[in-house]
């Protein structure tokens, strides 16, 4: 089976199971924010996937990370994966289960990194605007990601929109080159 059905299929059992236990909107916030942490956490992605840390040492790890700061069912589909060996693919599961919640939202899910936290008015005003830019109904999920540097990185589907400072600043030195 190839990596990509693989990822698909735990996505989709995930998203069914949080649906079927009328948890979906809470699991799939803990569990796409928790594979954001991983996905840029090399140490913790190493230590829930080795092969010679034993199924229970890991399970150990999520407990005292996260067990104060999630749900239950959320733990219980961290367990799970991490028990089958899948941890590596981890945040591609977990993004997988959001694009799915999104989509039975008819919804399209939109990855905006800020480095500060966005009030309800500057969420609401970027949804429209991403709503505009791209014809699509939006999902918002905003992480906090202090290597940007003023601004907003948007990723929605393939397609990015980079309003950061930093963005700005190469764009500014292209012009100048030319």
């Amino acid at each position: 089976m190839a990596a990509d059905d693989i990822i698909r299929g735990y996505g989709e059992a995930l998203f069914r199971v949080a649906r079927a236990e009328g948890e979906l909107d809470k699991v799939e916030d803990e569990l796409y924010r928790f594979g954001k942490l991983l996905e840029d956490n090399y140490d913790l992605k190493r230590a829930l996937s080795e092969q010679n840390v034993a199924h229970a040492d890991r399970v150990k790890i999520l407990e005292e990370l996260l067990s104060d700061k999630v749900s239950p069912h959320t733990m219980g589909m961290l367990t799970f994966i991490v028990a089958q060996d899948r941890a590596r693919q981890l945040p591609e599961i977990l993004e997988e289960l959001a694009r799915l919640a999104a989509e039975s939202r008819d919804l399209a899910l939109a990855e905006v990194r800020s480095a500060v936290a966005l009030d309800d008015d500057q969420k609401a005003e970027l949804t429209r605007a991403l709503e505009r830019a791209t014809g699509k109904r939006i999902e918002l999920k905003v992480l906090i990601d202090p290597e940007v540097l003023g601004g907003i990185v948007a990723k929605v589907g393939d397609t990015v929109i980079d309003g950061t400072v930093r963005h700005r600043i190469e764009q500014l030195k292209e012009q100048v080159r030319a």
